[in-house]
């Protein structure tokens, strides 16, 4: 059963032998109402966590948590989030991936809400409970429909739904940013909170009155004219070790991801110099390289294949993160960043589509699963070595588990062969 095909997209297969199949050109589909508004699920995603990011110091006054106090609660965010990743995987297979969506992004909008309201650790961090739930759901259903979507446009676009959470992103911090002096904790997170409720209502009638994409169910292949696999309620052993590697590879891009965005303005501004100001700007070069290769993401699976893009991605982020670690100079650094930056783009998205293809909604919980917590060991870990050896030689590591990022996706595409 091959997995390289699953997700349903006609792209140049990754090994050589298989290109001589006929298989129909590829052609650009247009953006319709399901891909336009599940679009939008991903961007609001990205703002209401980024806006509920740039207000944590706020808030961290406001409960008067020591560091320890705060990274306890910041913790149970984490918690609600991956005990909430498997639940949802199979509500997904229930009710269907759309409707968890919109249930799911309705709950996140309501919960950006309760941290403002918080005034002491304990009940920040229950606060934070109900946030990581709808963050964690909001993830494994959003990436479930996309999945399916993927499948019925028979075209590799998942990294375009994360690029959607990416400028998201950034449209939130940037919002956020600016709204920090004129408006309290409370008003600018209830106006995330109504923004979206707004577009969950719009963008869940656009979604639920599209026509229904064929859900892939566990190990069972996307393409219509493949045959079945496993039990559709279950993952066999052999899908769920694709899932696995699969995983690992989103666990060692989101450890890169996540000691990038805790580590990357101190590592600029303390060992190479560089001043705040244009610290920040190295972070956001890395962030804005990151939305721009997962935009060029899809037309880069077609030419490329999927193996070879996260292969070529892996490397290219190991390579940058080398240079951004040990480079004296802050502009070399910098161009360090950006390499990291359109290195990891695909990786996540395309790890987590090929999970999604294997192993249906479950395949997509247990790689999320696996990939949070590598958002979550990588700044801990970071954080431990610097101290240890100091920060530009911990910051190497994110070289090495963009390397293995890199080169598990080639077993997987072994595993594959064989499996034909």
């Amino acid at each position: 059963m091959s997995l390289r095909n699953k997700i349903g997209s006609r792209t140049p297969p990754d090994d050589p032998s298989s290109q001589s199949r006929s298989t129909p050109p590829v052609t650009d589909s247009p953006w319709g109402p399901a891909r336009v508004a599940l679009t939008a699920f991903f961007a609001i995603d990205g703002f209401l966590f980024a806006a509920w990011v740039v207000r944590i110091p706020d808030i961290r006054s406001q409960v008067s948590a020591s560091h320890s106090a705060l990274g306890l609660a910041l913790l149970c965010l984490s918690i609600g989030a991956v005990l909430t990743m498997p639940t949802v995987g199979r509500l997904c297979l229930r009710y269907g991936s759309r409707p968890v969506t919109v249930g799911s992004l309705a709950l996140l909008s309501l919960a950006v809400l309760l941290p403002a309201h918080a005034h002491s650790v304990t009940a920040l961090g229950g606060a934070l409970l109900l946030f990581g739930a709808g963050y964690g759901g909001a993830n494994v259903a959003m990436n479930s429909a996309a999945v399916d979507l993927v499948a019925q446009l028979r075209r590799p676009v998942m990294p375009s739904f994360h690029a959607g959470y990416s400028f998201g992103g950034l449209a939130g911090t940037g919002v956020s940013g600016l709204l920090a002096g004129p408006l309290s904790t409370t008003w600018a997170l209830a106006l995330s909170a109504v923004l979206g409720m707004a577009v969950t209502l719009g963008a869940g009638i656009v979604l639920l009155r599209s026509p229904a994409a064929a859900p892939v169910a566990p190990g069972r292949s996307a393409e219509p004219s493949d045959s079945a696999g496993a039990n559709a309620g279950s993952v066999h052993t052999h899908t769920r070790l694709l899932v696995l590697l699969l995983g690992l590879t989103a666990l060692c891009t989101a450890y890169g991801e996540g000691a990038i965005a805790d580590w990357t303005t101190l590592h600029l501004t303390d060992d190479v110099h560089a001043s705040s100001v244009v610290a920040a700007t190295g972070y956001g070069a890395y962030a804005f390289a990151m939305a721009g290769g997962r935009v060029g993401g899809t037309w880069l699976s077609i030419r490329l294949g999927q193996t070879r893009l996260m292969l070529l991605g892996g490397l290219a982020a190991a390579v940058g993160m080398l240079i951004a670690a040990l480079a004296p100079a802050v502009p070399v650094a910098i161009c360090g960043f950006v390499l990291v930056g359109l290195g990891l783009a695909n990786l996540f998205p395309l790890a987590i589509a090929r999970a999604g293809a294997a192993g249906g909604p479950q395949g997509v919980a247990l790689a999320s699963s696996l990939g949070y917590g590598g958002m979550l060991i990588g700044p801990v870990v970071i954080g431990f070595l610097a101290d240890a050896a100091g920060l530009p030689l911990a910051l190497t590591t994110v070289a090495l588990a963009a390397t293995v990022a890199a080169l598990l996706p080639l077993s997987v595409g072994r595993r594959v062969t064989d499996d034909r």
